[in-house]
């Protein structure tokens, strides 16, 4: 219709014969403002400080703040509609007016909005009749009104606003007459050449407060509410995101995919939350985690009683090795909290901290099935951590600092997120040559290094060209100042991203096209989000705008990452790997209800999934003793040595279980090895040396007395033995 008014307006003056006029001023003057009105219709757009046609363009107005999206952002071809959020300071406004205004002369769009208040959005009930903090508003937010175009409008919105950038107007008004004018404020979008292209693959978490917890155990959710967790799928023209995989009895964290998406890999937390398994799946339309996917980091520990685990793998381009950080060879580390300093605070929005402070690199190659360290990043002297590979392969990106241990004699407890309790890092960035495992000298980058701060989390650009990374100032990744900052991938100055929010931008991913940063924040909620910016060749980005219901509103969105698939690419998951996991909890819920035997049959069937589980042997050991079938479990017992001899406990509880059967003999080899491995088990020690040393024993034969050990004895049961546990949940928030 606006078109038509402007033909009108046009044919109306140009139609219009000038009076005679004798001054040449005067019908130079008369020309002049024919010509004047010609333009104005010609454009039928009013300055942005003007009132729309029927008002009084004299008249002063309040001025609307639009929230979202900010002036010249810029929007994909291929995105859903976004929600427009706005604050409009005259209370009389009760109806607004929509204009969008193209400079490339096609037909204005004009819509009227009642202007909802915005909403929270859907919330799981499961996660709120777990514990989960009701989110809200902000101030700013509650004050908000809304409208969202519908598919047909935003597609025309798209289409025009490619070459130039589209105005949008929205003027309130005290009724739906509309006559009088109350308020106004204008942005500006564009749309982009670049599509996104590919979807975003994350995990879906709950996030619950839990009690601060133990050293060296990451929990940053209740066990119980592990199943709550979701793996899903993106695609950012779509409204909703697709589920791919849930209620999982353990965690899959850290993921990455090759460059052309037919491999993923991922740390999955094996037994005791030790992230000692990793897995390199061929992506599918339906993928299946299977046994044979998965390896055991502790399967290439120089020494038996080593327990190995993983930290931020990643899979190589082409899908055929995987880099990840180990404990440094024989240093002996035998647990999470040697290597790395773990915090817990009573915040939903940062409920724990965990980084690494020693630690080298290993790279493991698919071909040969062999791990090793990588040759440059493994000196012992220093910590190196989450290295990236850069497009080819080449190159490995991490961060470095001096290494020291996690804690130090006499470090208070730190009760909040980047307290000076914590213990205190700050890694610079470094390059590495991968040269097919042979590794190289490590390259410090300039600007990304020896600043004053931590820089971590480097991810580069599918070009090559950029390095887009984390700062903050102590520890790695989610912390509350986390910030992005690129720098070319060589070194140079490094500049803050103007996407950044003011609290936690973090875990970002390129595109495979190089021109979309997916990250995630807390700046507009607690509850994580996901946010895109476009990256142009000179390294420069644009607002950030929100992928919106990417989950519900009390749960966060983490770990994204682009996944380079055709569309229906991935449908579904599942992980049978993880069936050893539910038989597991299922069994350490049995025993928890003193029901032995309904926990022995699931331990048996977890052990007919892996065989070579020490500690599930061990725990089948328990439940078979409590139910005083001596001799079946003092098998289990010894087969749990032989699996797994780092297990004080184990021996502990086989000495014990000797010592009533009459093998005493036995019973101390086994006290002995359970105390070389756990000097402080007070308990051992003092069955081994008051027992064994009095007459309890019969000198001839070696054997104790039947009427000394057994019910009456003074030889008591193995106090350390663990009850079962679920596994806390490792996870980044």
């Amino acid at each position: 219709m606006r078109a038509q008014l402007r033909k009108a307006c046009i044919s109306a003056v140009v139609g219009t014969r000038l009076p005679r006029v004798k001054t040449a001023g005067l019908k130079l003057l008369l020309i002049t403002v024919a010509s004047a009105l010609i333009a104005f219709c010609a454009v039928g757009k009013p300055n942005a400080n003007h009132s729309l046609a029927g008002d009084n363009p004299n008249a002063s107005h309040a001025v609307i703040t639009i929230d979202y999206p900010s002036n010249h952002t810029l929007f994909p071809p291929d995105f859903a509609p976004p929600t427009f959020q706005w604050r409009d300071p005259d209370s009389a406004a009760t109806v607004w007016r929509i204009n969008v205004f193209f400079a490339d002369h096609s037909s204005d769009i004009e819509i009227k909005s009642s202007g909802e208040r915005m909403q929270i959005g859907k919330i799981d009930e499961r996660c709120a009749k777990a514990g989960a903090v009701p989110p809200t508003l902000t101030q700013e937010q509650a004050a908000d009104r809304t409208w969202k175009p519908d598919a047909t409008t935003w597609e025309a919105i798209l289409r025009h606003s490619v070459k130039k950038p589209a105005t949008v107007t929205i003027t309130g008004y005290p009724d739906e007459s509309m006559a009088k004018e109350l308020s106004r404020g204008q942005v500006t979008i564009q749309t982009s050449r670049d599509p996104v292209g590919a979807p975003i693959f994350f995990r879906d978490v709950p996030l619950i407060s839990v009690p601060v917890g133990e050293k060296g155990v990451i929990m940053p959710i209740p066990s119980e509410a592990v199943p709550f967790i979701g793996w899903r799928l993106r695609y950012v023209g779509e409204t909703e995101s697709r589920l791919m995989m849930q209620g999982l009895p353990t965690c899959i964290n850290c993921r990455s995919f090759s460059r052309d998406g037919a491999t993923m890999g991922l740390d999955v937390d094996g037994p005791g939350n030790d992230k000692g398994l990793y897995g390199i799946v061929p992506v599918k339309r339906e993928t299946s985690i299977s046994n044979e996917d998965v390896i055991r980091w502790s399967s290439f520990a120089e020494e038996r009683a080593s327990k190995r685990f993983g930290f931020m793998s990643q899979i190589s381009p082409d899908g055929q090795y995987v880099v990840t950080s180990i404990e440094n060879p024989g240093s002996h580390i035998k647990d999470f909290d040697s290597r790395f300093y773990n915090g817990f605070y009573r915040d939903y929005g940062f409920g724990q901290v965990f980084f690494p402070t020693k630690e080298i690199f290993a790279w493991y190659s698919k071909a040969t099935g062999k791990l090793g360290p990588l040759t440059g990043a493994d000196d012992p002297a220093y910590v190196q951590a989450a290295a990236f590979w850069s497009p080819e392969g080449k190159y490995l990106v991490f961060s470095r600092a001096a290494a020291k241990e996690p804690y130090h004699d006499g470090q208070g407890l730190a009760q909040y997120a980047n307290s000076p309790d914590e213990t205190q890092i700050q890694y610079d960035l470094y390059r590495i040559p991968f040269n097919e495992g042979r590794g190289g000298t490590p390259e410090r980058i300039e600007g990304a290094s020896q600043n004053g701060m931590s820089n971590n989390f480097p991810k580069v650009s599918p070009d090559g060209r950029w390095i887009v990374f984390v700062q903050n100032r102590n520890g790695l990744l989610m912390r509350p100042d986390s910030q992005l900052y690129i720098v070319p991938f060589k070194g140079g100055t490094a500049r803050r991203l103007d996407c950044n929010f003011s609290r936690m931008n973090s875990w970002h991913t390129f595109s495979p096209n190089g021109r979309w940063l997916a990250f995630f924040s807390k700046g507009r909620s607690l509850y994580t989000q996901l946010f895109l910016t476009h990256i142009d060749e000179n390294g420069q980005d644009s607002p950030a705008i929100l992928v919106e219901n990417a989950t519900a509103a009390n749960r966060g969105v983490n770990i994204p990452e682009f996944v380079n698939i055709p569309p229906d690419g991935l449908v579904k998951m599942e992980a049978p790997a993880t069936e050893f996991y539910r038989l597991t909890d299922a069994a350490g819920e049995l025993a928890r209800k003193d029901d032995y035997a309904g926990a022995a049959l699931q331990w048996s069937k977890a052990i007919e999934v892996d065989p070579e589980d020490g500690k599930a042997r061990y725990h089948l050991a328990y439940a078979l003793d409590k139910q005083g079938q001596l001799e079946q479990s003092i098998e289990q017992y010894r087969k749990s040595v032989e699996l797994d001899s780092s297990n004080a406990a184990a021996f502990a509880s086989l000495s014990t279980a000797l010592a009533h059967s009459g093998n005493l003999n036995g019973s101390i080899e086994a006290a002995k090895r359970a105390l070389v491995l756990n000097p402080k088990d007070v308990l051992t020690e003092g069955n081994l040396a008051g027992e064994f040393t009095g007459d309890g024993t019969d000198g001839r034969s070696g054997r104790a007395h039947p009427q000394r050990v057994g019910a009456g004895s003074r030889f008591r049961g193995c106090a350390q033995h663990a009850r079962y546990r679920p596994r806390p949940c490792r996870q980044a928030r």
